[in-house]
């Protein structure tokens, strides 16, 4: 079955504390609560889910032979199968991400280029086969 690899995104991890800070400072309480939720939605999406996955804790971007370290937007990841895009859309479209304060968001990509076949991984690589 296709695979979608869903990424949580918060425009507050710029400006604000980042995951691991939140993380740090909440209470054994406000966790617990917190990963009950994400239990809820793992159990709604039964067998759809193939990892929880985790929050992203540390970034950095490599360009042009530097490496910066910094925030970033995305706050963490999961990996769902389902039959299509919009079948992985509708097991998203409540999560509890939506009411985290200060711009969040769900992208979900579509991870199944390599289940093609090498002929046509060619050809959307944009490489001829002789």
């Amino acid at each position: 079955m296709p695979k979608y690899l869903i990424l949580y995104h918060s425009d507050a991890a710029l400006t604000g504390p980042s995951v691991a800070e939140m993380m740090a400072r909440a209470t054994p309480e406000q966790m617990a609560a917190g990963m009950a939720v994400w239990n809820d939605w793992r159990e709604k999406t039964g067998s759809a889910m193939v990892d929880l996955g985790s929050p992203l804790v540390k970034s950095a971007v490599v360009a042009d032979g530097k490496t910066t370290n910094g925030k970033s937007a995305i706050t963490g990841y999961s990996v769902l199968q389902a039959a299509s895009l919009d079948e992985a859309v509708g097991l998203v479209k409540d999560h509890s991400h939506f009411r985290t304060p200060g711009g969040a968001s769900v992208q979900i990509l579509d991870a199944n280029a390599g289940h093609v076949s090498p002929d046509e991984r060619g050809s959307i690589c944009g490489i001829d086969r002789v």
